[in-house]
């Protein structure tokens, strides 16, 4: 077999290979990362004696994304607040019609998904996720085919009880909220402001010591708000671009200057904003210069 027909099986499954791993790191960057040393490993395969590309590379990347998972555990550690995800900036609704991938890359879930182990949060994404045979996570994981079983059900049971149920919000209310709350806040509107807010709303803001931004998540509306209300001042906007993106499967903000200084993402449910992420360490936001594709 040639390079191109290496090169040809992983371009036709990068999307799936990139989804696994990003979903197991919660970076774009080092994802990107991983696939190209996975590349490098992949090319000195014998094709003949693959009898399943997709199982093989999957196995392949898993084993480069836990490696990379347990060598970034001691950065994680020492990190300046609190630690979100790499913002994934997605082509418009591209996870949409998929409510499992959707909510498998959503911030909340990528959160939770950071309380696993390395091994639980690899076994649970390729079994829960992308479905493969407990017989492949084994060997991707490295751990016998029972031993595996018993991680997938603690990992899904782990997962059931910490997360909120996903809703995926018609495209039609998300758009409504959303330009009512960018109304309200660039307008000083409170009573507006507050009124799009569930009462229990978190604000959590990842800086990694590098921006400014609050070093504890802030909860409840009339806190939120206020820290919106100075975000999004007028004097403020007037030095910043903002734009609408789609981020991780759900509406998103990015505001720039003469760089983009950060990403806001908004969780909907039952009509109110749930939750801002804003993502401001400037590492985080390197990952955002072109959409991604993603699979399962």
């Amino acid at each position: 077999m040639s390079t191109d027909d290496h090169a040809e099986r992983f371009t036709v499954l990068r999307p799936l290979l990139f989804t696994i791993v990003y979903e197991i790191l919660g970076s774009a960057t080092e994802s990107d990362d991983v696939l190209q040393n996975s590349y490098l490993r992949w090319a000195e395969v014998d094709l003949a004696t693959v009898r399943d590309t997709k199982s093989y590379l999957a196995q392949l990347v898993t084993r480069q994304a836990l490696n990379a998972l347990r060598s970034s555990a001691r950065r994680r550690e020492d990190y300046v607040g609190p630690w979100l995800p790499e913002p994934l900036l997605l082509e418009e609704n591209d996870a949409s019609a998929d409510v499992l991938l959707a909510e498998s890359v959503s911030m909340a879930m990528l959160v939770l998904l950071e309380s696993l182990t390395p091994h639980e949060r690899a076994v649970f994404v390729l079994r829960e996720v992308f479905g493969f045979s407990f017989r492949d996570i084994a060997a991707a994981v490295g751990r016998p085919e029972a031993t595996v079983r018993q991680v997938a059900h603690r990992a899904r049971e782990h997962v059931r009880a910490r997360r909120k149920r996903f809703e995926p919000v018609d495209a039609a209310t998300t758009a409504r909220i959303t330009e009512r709350f960018m109304t309200a806040a660039s307008t000083g509107d409170l009573e507006g402001l507050l009124s799009l807010l569930a009462p229990d709303v978190v604000w959590t803001a990842d800086s990694g010591g590098k921006a400014t931004a609050a070093r504890r998540p802030v909860v409840g509306a009339e806190k939120v708000a206020a820290v919106l209300m100075s975000l999004f001042r007028r004097d403020r906007l007037s030095d910043l671009r903002v734009e609408r993106a789609h981020c991780n499967s759900t509406p998103a903000l990015l505001l720039s200057g003469e760089r983009l200084e950060g990403a806001f993402l908004i969780e909907v449910a039952d009509g109110r904003i749930t939750h801002f992420y804003a993502v401001r360490n400037p590492d985080k936001l390197r990952a955002l210069a072109v959409p991604r594709r993603i699979t399962r």
